[in-house]
């Protein structure tokens, strides 16, 4: 049996005082994609939020490689790519200067420039990255933002929604990164409404409680 490097178990998380799910549990080993499924309010991005430690659930553990990540916060994020609903770019930065703060925020306080330029070039950005981020539609700013994704060779991608506001080359783009990524060995969790055109992708359908 493949183990798992990502594991949760009896997960239960709540909002506003009202159960959003409980007993989730999964495992997801090295190439793995989880796609979570479900109408809106069934809590993919509260699910996504509890496994950036971005909301505390009220029960369950997260582990990485058989340990809690709640006993190493700061190593876990880490091992993090987040892309949320809003893309989290400083509009007076270029798209270029977003990418290097993003680097230099995960430590790296000498960005890579070869890496820089082909996660531009991953996402058709190569001719934007002088601009600033506030002059961009809003398809190039969700391209921005999974360059950065793909830029941070974290091992563990969570993305709410990636497919929003992208056109058709956009899509195949973040489709081959994403490919590239759990090649790799690395693993992604993906809210999603539409299908994200990966062989081999697991599907978890949450249930609304609206």
């Amino acid at each position: 049996m493949v183990p798992f490097l990502l594991e949760v178990s009896d997960l239960a998380c709540r909002r506003g005082g009202r159960p959003v799910f409980e007993h989730m549990s999964f495992g997801l080993a090295a190439g793995e994609l989880l796609a979570l499924t479900g109408r809106n309010g069934s809590g993919k991005t509260t699910l996504l939020r509890a496994l950036a430690l971005l909301v505390r659930p009220v029960a369950g553990t997260i582990r990485w490689q058989g340990k809690d990540v709640a006993a190493d916060p700061e190593a876990w994020r880490g091992r993090l790519a987040w892309l949320g609903h809003l893309e989290g770019l400083k509009g007076d930065l270029t798209v270029a200067e977003n990418l290097e703060v993003a680097e230099r925020l995960r430590g790296r306080t000498v960005p890579d420039r070869v890496r820089l330029l082909a996660a531009l070039a991953t996402f058709d950005l190569s001719a934007l990255a002088d601009r600033p981020v506030r002059t961009l539609s809003a398809g190039q700013r969700r391209r921005a933002a999974l360059a950065r994704v793909v830029l941070s060779d974290a091992p563990v991608w969570l993305l709410d929604e990636p497919l929003n506001a992208l056109d058709a080359p956009a899509q195949a783009g973040f489709r081959a990164a994403l490919g590239k990524h759990l090649a790799a060995g690395g693993l992604a969790v993906a809210a999603t409404h539409a299908e994200l055109g990966l062989a081999g992708a697991r599907a978890l359908t949450l249930g609304s409680r609206e």
